[in-house]
């Protein structure tokens, strides 16, 4: 039985899988930001099910990104030569159990707006 349920906006990927032990962070990273249109806030998780076209682009040396070849939500990071991925908790069927836990990479966060929320905040990850 999976933690977790999702798709993508489409409905062409869906994924299932047990959450990991990896706390829920919300990256402002420059990469991030570009990648999602503003935070991604991702977790880790194992057991991943996936089904339907997964498209993976590699973002860099470390890492690459899963999203869907047909609507192009961004869904999954994974590194390089990992079995393990990071799931967006946006594309995941509430309720998600998730909480956040702060913010990583906020010397990178855009302009436009501010990180009011009293968590924890990282300047780099």
């Amino acid at each position: 039985m999976s933690d977790f349920t999702g798709r993508c906006l489409c409905g062409a990927v869906t994924f299932k899988g047990t959450w990991g032990s990896e706390p829920l962070n919300a990256c402002h990273c420059t990469q991030c930001r570009r990648w999602s249109g503003h935070v991604w806030a991702a977790t880790g998780a194992s057991d991943l099910v996936l089904e339907g076209p997964v498209r993976w682009y590699r973002s860099s040396e470390r890492a690459e990104r899963g999203f869907c070849p047909e609507c192009g939500s961004s869904l999954f990071r994974r590194q390089v030569g990992s079995p393990g991925y990071e799931v967006a908790a946006g594309a995941v069927d509430a309720p998600t159990g998730l909480e956040l836990s702060g913010h990583i990479y906020v010397a990178d966060k855009g302009d436009y707006y501010d990180i009011a929320d009293g968590l924890p905040q990282e300047r780099q990850g």
